[in-house]
């Protein structure tokens, strides 16, 4: 149970998450030039233009990377969406997931960025263009892909794990882009808005909410630890029963036999291709649906799949913490 083109990675990053989760106070590198942002040195003072410092990635990896990169590429949105969330601006980005455009809720703050390939599948020769000083790679898998890329620039990182969630991997590109004291504040003012959102949802406060990817073969529902998932156990909400599973991915495909596993006193439902919305389309006429709870009670939302089915990010978050907030403060 896996979320689409994110296989497996060395789990060498479980060593460092307390730390990193716990207060980031143990930083994954070892100094040469600058210190990261929680030991910068003199206030103020700009690194040189040569300095660099020593991260380990999400395989564990030693990379030196700029102490202040000026030129980063990225090649997931989450990447992309963690640079933004930090007050950067990369010089290079991918479509977005199941997109052949950046992602729409992205789409303001990357206007005039050139895009470089789609989702993990950079173009070389675009990259190169990029003249980028620090790649992004996301959980890039294919390490003829990832040679490529360190031939370009040797500050090339796989950013994400399997068992990563958002949190972690922002944490990670905030020590790579040495702002991971602002990783954590940004970290910090989500959590908080979560809460202070969720004690705002009337009637609707604890109510069980279902959160489903319509696939061209039937529905998918996500476990607690996937990002959308997780966002709304923060805002108090929670699971139905049949959802109540601590994995960070989504079933597979169900047959209309099982759809009442994806009933809730909520149900957000999205897609990610124009088949699963067709799909989708199609179900939506039969009995089997419309005997939902959910759907009986006008408590079906139709919310973005290329935000609401990714790993996630802090933009992201505020996306769906905002989708769910419309919807349930409004009923």
């Amino acid at each position: 149970m896996t979320l689409p083109s994110r296989p497996s990675l060395s789990l060498s990053r479980r060593a460092v998450r307390a730390a990193a989760v716990a207060a980031a106070a143990t930083l994954l590198m070892t100094g040469c030039g600058t210190d990261s942002d929680d030991a910068r040195g003199d206030a103020g003072k700009e690194p040189a233009a040569s300095a660099t410092r020593t991260v380990k990635d999400a395989t564990g990896r030693a990379v030196e990377v700029p102490a202040d990169p000026k030129r980063i590429v990225t090649l997931t949105q989450e990447d992309l969406d963690a640079v933004l969330a930090l007050g950067l601006k990369p010089v290079g980005i991918t479509n977005g997931q199941g997109l052949d455009k950046p992602p729409a809720y992205l789409a303001d703050k990357v206007r005039g960025i050139d895009v470089v390939g789609n989702l993990l599948q950079p173009v070389m020769d675009k990259v190169v263009a990029a003249k980028p000083d620090l790649i992004l790679a996301g959980d890039m898998q294919d390490e003829q892909v990832l040679k490529q890329l360190r031939e370009i620039t040797p500050a090339t990182l796989v950013t994400t794990a399997p068992t990563d969630d958002w949190k972690l991997s922002l944490r990670g590109i905030g020590n790579a882009v040495n702002k991971l004291g602002a990783a954590n504040e940004v970290i910090t003012e989500h959590e908080n808005a979560a809460r202070a959102a969720g004690e705002k949802l009337g009637a609707n406060k604890g109510a069980e909410v279902s959160i489903v990817r319509w696939n061209p073969d039937g529905p998918s529902w996500m476990e607690n630890k996937q990002f959308a998932s997780g966002i709304a156990l923060e805002m108090g909400l929670k699971r139905p029963k049949a959802q109540n599973k601590d994995g960070n991915a989504h079933t597979p495909s169900l047959s209309l036999e099982k759809i009442n596993e994806i009933d809730g006193d909520w149900l957000f439902l999205s897609t990610l291709t124009s088949d699963g919305e067709k799909a989708l389309e199609e179900v939506e006429t039969k009995p089997a649906y419309k005997e939902l709870k959910a759907v009986r009670t006008g408590h079906a939302v139709t919310v973005d799949g290329s935000v609401w089915s990714t790993r996630g990010g802090p933009l992201a978050a505020d996306v769906v913490m905002n989708d769910i907030s419309k919807a349930l403060s409004a009923s």
